[in-house]
């Protein structure tokens, strides 16, 4: 396949997922009996937009993977149905930070000329990234949420700076064990010096921070594993990810017994439907543990439940009461996925998470072909964040896991989640296309 035909293949890709735009808002207004709305021109208008994102592709980056940019415009689009359905605000907003994700993603390509630049910023990134996991707690712009300190808010805009602080620590990562590599492998576990299994501890004790002084599980999860997963790409030791794991579910084991909200995290996990009685931290009243600290997990695993196999169809789940308070809380975030298997069923949402599965492989599919360590390292480091934070999210909604208040990646509400992997991506099409083109030379050709 030439490099011209891989970007046909992308074009034409955009055109089914706006159909499926077009047919999901479609569906929402004909059960709101408001069929008169132009619906035509929402996909005209996410087509155009996409369109803009290939054709710039096309320019600068001629051989990367014809099939990542489709999936999360498809993954996207879901969304802004998604929440265009639960409250037209939420959609209105998402398709402003869309296009602004978008932007992000064209200027990363377009000033990011050569990624292995990023290894020269190293340890500024780093800093830039710890910086802002501090943020949340800073007074004045700290958010809390749900008794953890997620996002800032600025007036005009409120994100998560985790979303942003995950893309500059695997940067870090990438680039630090790119030139460690050969002592990890080569050394012994006992005779590694601290000099070398710095970022291992630092990473670690970062992620038990993350735990006490921000009170986020999902993120601290997310970050730890990612570095594992860098780790074993760098050195192809299994001993050193187990270690890893041994020290982070040893950390977390000791947070969870001795830190009231993780405590609270993991009882909810294991029994939310509870009707031990107890005082309720919102409300301060005294009630059942199913209808306070139990009530959000129990109201999405209900409505996973009415979705069956073949869903309620779009705009029929309940997800308000009567009165018009949340029957399902934090739909738009956290619970979103809860909506779509209400909405579409097991399969549709068995669906969605095929669409992620070959993002993930498209993923690691750059890494393997990446020609440089570093550019091999920050693919796979990119594709492992993004394959965990839907592990976590949908893990914790579906009761795999404990809860957490992690987005689901191009889905779920909140610009900086969307921004961020916006650009994400971008990285990631950069190390393709090196990579792709490096293969096609030698080769003689693309395949």
């Amino acid at each position: 396949m030439t490099r011209r035909g891989d970007r046909w293949r992308e074009l034409f890709g955009l055109i089914p997922v706006s159909l499926l735009v077009t047919a999901g808002f479609t569906a929402v207004l004909i059960n709101r009996e408001a069929t008169d709305v132009p619906t035509v021109t929402y996909g005209l208008f996410f087509l155009g937009s996409c369109v803009l994102g290939s054709l710039v592709i096309r320019w600068r980056l001629p051989a990367a993977d014809p099939r990542m940019f489709p999936l999360a415009a498809l993954l996207a689009g879901i969304g802004l149905v998604m929440l265009y359905r639960i409250d037209e605000t939420f959609a209105a907003e998402q398709a402003l930070y869309f296009l602004i994700g978008l932007g992000l993603f064209l200027a990363t390509i377009l000033l990011l000329r050569d990624i292995r630049a990023l290894e020269r910023y190293r340890y500024t990134i780093a800093a830039v990234g710890i910086g802002l996991l501090v943020l949340p707690r800073l007074p004045g712009i700290g958010a809390q949420v749900n008794g953890a300190y997620l996002g800032i808010n600025l007036g005009i805009i409120e994100f998560q700076p985790a979303e942003f602080a995950k893309i500059a620590i695997v940067v870090f990562l990438a680039s630090y064990l790119n030139d460690t590599r050969d002592v990890l492998v080569k050394g012994r576990i006992p005779h590694i010096s601290i000099k070398h299994m710095g970022p291992l501890l630092v990473i670690w004790g970062a992620s038990m921070l993350m735990l006490v002084f921000i009170r986020d599980l999902g993120s601290s999860l997310m970050f730890f594993g990612g570095f594992l997963a860098v780790l074993y790409v760098a050195t192809s030791r299994l001993s050193l990810v187990l270690v890893g794991l041994a020290m982070f579910f040893g950390g977390a084991a000791f947070f969870a017994s001795s830190v009231g909200h993780v405590q609270d995290r993991v009882d909810v996990w294991l029994d939310p439907f509870s009707t031990e009685q107890v005082v309720c931290a919102s409300t301060g009243e005294r009630t059942e543990f199913v209808n306070c600290q139990g009530f959000q997990i129990a109201q999405s695993l209900f409505a996973q439940a009415d979705g069956g196999l073949f869903g309620q169809g779009f705009g029929n789940a309940l997800i308000k009461v009567p009165g018009g308070g949340p029957l399902l809380p934090a739909a738009d975030t956290d619970l979103i996925y809860a909506v779509i298997t209400d909405e579409l069923g097991l399969f549709g949402a068995t669906g969605v998470i095929l669409i992620y599965l070959l993002l993930a492989w498209r993923g690691f599919r750059a890494a393997i072909d990446a020609t440089d360590g570093f550019s091999k390292l920050l693919a796979a480091g990119l594709t492992a964040v993004l394959s965990l934070q839907v592990f976590v999210i949908v893990g914790g909604v579906t009761r795999v896991i404990p809860l957490t208040g992690v987005t689901l990646p191009f889905i779920s509400a909140g610009g900086g989640s969307i921004l961020a992997h916006f650009v994400l991506l971008a990285l990631i099409l950069i190390v393709s296309d090196r990579a792709r083109r490096d293969r096609g030379d030698r080769q003689g050709g693309l395949v």
